[in-house]
């Protein structure tokens, strides 16, 4: 039997990279997924035993995110997985740090990560699963990276915070924090800094999306029923050992 059948689940970030990798990966696994972008238009495609659901959410607008889960609940009546993984990552250095990267940067990251889980849980039965996409860099110092270092720490503790809250209902959190990710995002990277990357990791190699995905079905499937408040890096060991 499929680990997700008959489950819905919602991925806020879910239109391409770790995003749409969790998105598939949920769906061949039997469940009715929900996957927003800003980019997405409205669709409603089968993928193995599941289906995926595509709409079109502004998630750095809490009040877009509020108003699409009140569609969810409309159509589906609950949400039993939550994954949120929409971010943004800029470089700025302490020196050129202004106002609008602090507000771009914690408000996607930060804010609104916060209103999603508080409308995804508001709609979830017991036995629900919420996972949170951190990052290594909440517990690392890169250079040109304080403001979304600070926001996936804040991540780190918002899973522990919610794990302690959401226990009495039956709701588990997780987070899980993936390295460099071989995603659109870093092949437009130049070859040294992709090689830079590499040297730093154990493994040899940069992540890649399915690997993180796998990561989440573990942590919202009940092979990790006893599992809440945790942090599961998805790293090749960069910031482990």
């Amino acid at each position: 039997m499929s680990k997700l059948t008959g489950k819905v689940a919602v991925v806020i970030g879910g239109q391409d990279g770790i995003g749409g990798a969790i998105v598939q990966r949920f769906a061949v696994e039997g469940a009715t997924v929900y996957a927003t972008s800003r980019r997405a238009e409205q669709s409603e495609t089968t993928h193995g035993k599941g289906a995926v659901r595509a709409r079109r959410v502004d998630a750095s607008d809490p009040a877009d995110i509020m108003a699409f889960f009140v569609s969810v609940e409309r159509e589906a009546g609950q949400v039993d997985v939550l994954v949120v993984n929409a971010g943004i990552a800029e470089f700025a250095t302490l020196d050129t740090v202004d106002d609008d990267h602090i507000d771009r940067t914690l408000g996607l990251n930060v804010r609104s990560l916060l209103f999603a889980t508080k409308a995804a849980t508001a709609i979830m039965p017991r036995g629900g699963a919420v996972v949170l996409v951190g990052s290594i860099a909440g517990a690392i110092g890169t250079k040109g990276y304080g403001v979304y270092g600070a926001s996936k720490a804040a991540v780190r503790s918002f899973a522990r915070t919610w794990a302690n809250e959401l226990a009495p209902r039956g709701i588990r959190v997780n987070v899980v924090a993936p390295g460099p990710t071989d995603t659109a995002m870093f092949a437009a990277a130049s070859d040294e800094v992709r090689g830079t990357l590499t040297q730093l990791i154990p493994l040899g190699r940069m992540g890649r999306p399915d690997e993180v995905a796998s990561a989440a079905l573990f942590l919202v499937s009940d092979e990790s029923s006893f599992i809440t408040g945790a942090e599961l890096p998805v790293d090749g060991g960069m910031a482990q050992v």
